[in-house]
């Protein structure tokens, strides 16, 4: 992984949680992809990505995100995403619409909740 990111995994029997710190560009997305998507079975509900200490998204990780619920999504599970309010990153997720395609929550407790 690249000094710019941070992913801390934590698979689950039926929802796996990883946590994104730092920055996902063009130089990493495609890393952070395959360590994403490595916590998926076909026995998982939801994949729940913590971006409360995700301090940039440029659009190569704004697609991986689009492309990790699209994928999600033909497999019958669902990505949640952790993105608080006044994060760095909460005004792009809605201005490219992901809001409108992944839901979203203020807190890990309350994503787990949901798809607990």
């Amino acid at each position: 992984m690249t000094q710019l990111v941070r992913v801390t995994e934590q698979p689950g029997v039926e929802v796996s949680l990883a946590s994104v710190a730092g920055e996902v560009d063009a130089s990493n997305a495609d890393e952070v992809g395959v360590r994403l998507r490595a916590l998926l079975t076909n026995h998982h509900r939801a994949l729940v990505i913590d971006l409360s200490e995700t301090t940039y998204l440029d659009s190569a990780g704004l697609n991986l995100l689009f492309a990790l619920a699209d994928e999600l999504d033909h497999r019958q599970q669902r990505l949640h995403l952790v993105v608080p309010d006044g994060s760095p990153i909460a005004r792009m997720v809605v201005l490219v619409g992901l809001d409108t395609v992944v839901p979203l929550h203020l807190t890990r407790d309350a994503a787990l909740r949901h798809v607990g």
